[in-house]
């Protein structure tokens, strides 16, 4: 067993060294230097057993529900983003609101899209006022700052998140796992990931979360229970999670660790020794990660998802568990602190809120906590969708403090939220999205909102230096190419590029041994399906995104000056939405105007226009409209009883706007995909 190391911080030094022993410490195990050798062995039956149960439940709403057999997640017709949408279109053209859209209702809804979505009164619509049009009629109660948003909460006692809000259940199975020569038997072993799990839905390369003590109590590695295999699937670098770890460490946060691995497993049947790629082993925010950061197991740590965080539910903790979603075992003090802060939040006036805050907030903490948020521009996070974060409420103070989890789409790289010129000019002033009261409170308070600017001003000529985060890309580069170079030759090219600050396209479905990394497609960059298909991300009943995000390297750069301008005081940045107007994407009140706003005319804007465009100028006609609604209308109704039902909607949705590469799961519109 040998690992790469290369020196992360200082001189680099690049070779093979001796042979690697097990690690006796997490400071040993986590380490950037890192790429380790582990290897997953599974018994007969257990690799197939960790595909999910249920699946087809909301992410923009709808009740989880459960894919039929042969089907995959999603029922009917595999898993597929368009039917999170179904409750949308339901309430935006079910007007009566008697649970079913009647044909007048159907054609009355596009005869008032097509004068609503022509502000200018052109006479027609474009790509752009569709995708705007959409955003403001579609937007649903609920979502972040009252407009469209994805539904991440599941059901009580499940997995929070965008697959376990789709009713989607990962369980654990049985596994030998090997690291560093040292085999632990009986390991359980289960996919983890939301995003980054149905991007890589097609490939056998998904997170894995491994805990070394569910049957065997007792097992630890390096005095650690609890291993995240991360796949990167969203990150051409591997780097944006890392480096982003380490810069909230370095700013003083709390936050895991972590290292490499090369990872391939065995099963019987189908995988001997077989190399899935280079994943990132990251630490378990749990309770010997707490001890390890603050002395103690005793605290709480809490992994919300809420776009209205501690608003006051009343004092039942059954309206507080799921949404707050304990980590580990709370005290009845513990669940009372959270419900009090609540009701201070939501109920104190502006004097009270201001003078108690630092009874329940760890300000130092959470002004160094926003200042890194915030640089790094990490939209799928605490600042748009309520999500990717851990909260833990420190036993000896009695105050929350801020953890960052899950920052793959870190330094700007979220494109679903914003344009490429608003991330790195996002606003230092108001960064989240829509009407927030948490921020507007917490940040409202002057002693907050000068601990934050201090803190911001202060990193900016050390650890937000361009040139400093610059030379950590090319040392993590030095450690991981080979490996990178073992997954795919693709993959390398990709890899090389954003390493040398270049731009690649993003990939909508994960590579791996089964799919991904096809180069252009017919729907744009990125698309997997070669000629004909007309299914690539954009194309035809397609999911289209704008232009690539900016590597590390660029975006550190555009990043810093936008800051620096920003507290100088020449500049006031960008709002969420960018030009589109104030507020939360793309709009007033985050109901998503912009160009950029996160909303259903993102992914939808596009497909409808090729759709509809029959006369190929780029334009849709008020006539091309309403062919368009009369054609959906024929597919749709398929029981020919003149209405529609939630259900009928989405199968009609479902076939219209086909899953993008690696969603379409076994059965979907694709049909199964042989594995390569």
């Amino acid at each position: 067993m040998m690992r790469f190391t290369v020196s992360l911080w200082g001189t680099a030094v690049a070779g093979w060294l001796a042979q690697a022993e097990l690690p006796p410490s997490a400071r040993d195990l986590f380490s950037l230097q890192q790429v380790w050798e582990v290897k997953l062995s599974f018994p007969a039956g257990q690799w197939e057993a960790l595909e999910p149960k249920g699946g087809g439940g909301g992410m923009f709403g709808g009740p989880p529900g459960g894919g039929g057999p042969g089907r995959g997640p999603g029922g009917p017709g595999g898993f597929n983003p368009a039917r999170f949408m179904t409750p949308m279109w339901m309430n935006a053209l079910d007007q009566n609101k008697d649970g079913a859209v009647a044909k007048g209702e159907f054609f009355a809804a596009f005869n008032r899209w097509s004068t609503e979505w022509d502000p200018k009164k052109e006479g027609h619509l474009t790509t752009d006022s569709i995708r705007e049009g959409m955003n403001k009629s579609l937007a649903a109660p609920g979502g972040p700052g009252g407009g469209f948003g994805p539904r991440l909460l599941a059901a009580e006692g499940q997995r929070n998140g965008l697959s376990g809000a789709a009713g989607m259940t990962f369980e654990y199975v049985h596994a030998d796992l090997e690291l560093a020569g040292t085999r632990l038997t009986n390991v359980a072993v289960r996919y983890k990931g939301n995003g980054t799990f149905m991007g890589a839905r097609m490939s056998d390369k998904k997170s894995l979360k491994v805990d070394l003590n569910e049957f065997v109590k007792g097992q630890k590695l390096a005095g650690v229970g609890k291993l995240n295999l991360h796949n990167n699937t969203t990150d051409a670098s591997w780097m944006n999670e890392p480096l982003s770890y380490a810069l909230y460490r370095a700013a003083g946060v709390p936050a895991p660790r972590t290292s490499y691995a090369r990872v391939r497993v065995n099963a019987p049947g189908s995988h001997d020794n077989t190399y899935l790629g280079l994943y990132s082993i990251v630490e378990n925010p749990d309770n010997n990660w707490a001890e390890a950061n603050f002395g103690t197991k005793k605290g709480a740590l809490f992994k919300p998802v809420t776009p209205t965080l501690f608003k006051y539910l009343g004092a039942d903790w059954k309206a507080y568990n799921q949404i707050y979603d304990p980590k580990n075992d709370v005290t009845e003090k513990q669940k009372r602190r959270v419900q009090d802060f609540a009701k201070l939040l939501t109920d104190a006036n502006d004097a009270d809120f201001a003078r108690r805050l630092s009874e329940f907030l760890d300000v130092d903490e959470f002004s160094r906590f926003m200042a890194v948020t915030v640089w790094l521009s990490t939209l799928d996070s605490i600042l748009t969708l309520g999500q990717n974060y851990v909260v833990y409420l420190h036993p000896k103070t009695d105050k929350f403090q801020f953890v960052p989890w899950d920052l793959d789409h870190s330094f700007g790289n979220f494109g679903m939220q914003g344009g490429q010129e608003e991330r790195e000019q996002l606003s230092i002033h108001k960064p989240w999205s829509g009407e927030n009261r948490f921020f507007e409170r917490v940040m409202g308070v002057p002693t907050v909102k000068d601990a934050y600017l201090a803190r911001l001003k202060e990193f900016q000529g050390t650890i937000f230096q361009p040139e400093r985060l610059a030379k950590q890309v090319d040392d993590v580069a030095k450690v991981i190419r080979d490996a990178v170079k073992e997954e795919s030759s693709e993959k390398l090219e990709r890899f090389d590029k954003v390493v040398a600050g270049e731009s690649v396209a993003m990939m909508f479905g994960g590579g791996g041994p089964r799919g991904g990394d096809r180069g252009p497609g017919p729907g744009g960059p990125g698309g997997d399906r070669g000629p004909g298909g007309g299914r690539g991300p954009g194309g035809p009943g397609g999911f289209g995104f704008g232009q690539p995000p900016k590597p590390i390297k660029g975006f550190v750069k555009a990043r810093h000056v936008s800051v620096a301008d920003q507290l100088a005081g020449k500049s006031e940045g960008l709002p969420l939405g960018g030009r589109g107007g104030p507020g939360g994407p793309g709009g007033p009140g985050g109901r998503g105007g912009g160009r950029g706003g996160f909303g259903p005319g993102m992914f939808l804007a596009q497909p409808i226009t090729m759709m509809a465009d029959a006369d190929k100028d780029a334009k849709v006609s008020p006539k091309e409209f309403t062919t368009l609604a009369e054609t959906w209308w024929r597919e749709w109704d398929t029981a020919k009883t003149g209405s529609l039902n939630e259900q009928q909607l989405g199968d009609g949705l479902a076939k219209t706007f086909p899953p993008p590469p690696g969603f379409g799961g076994p059965g979907g519109p694709d049909g199964p995909r042989p594995r390569e």
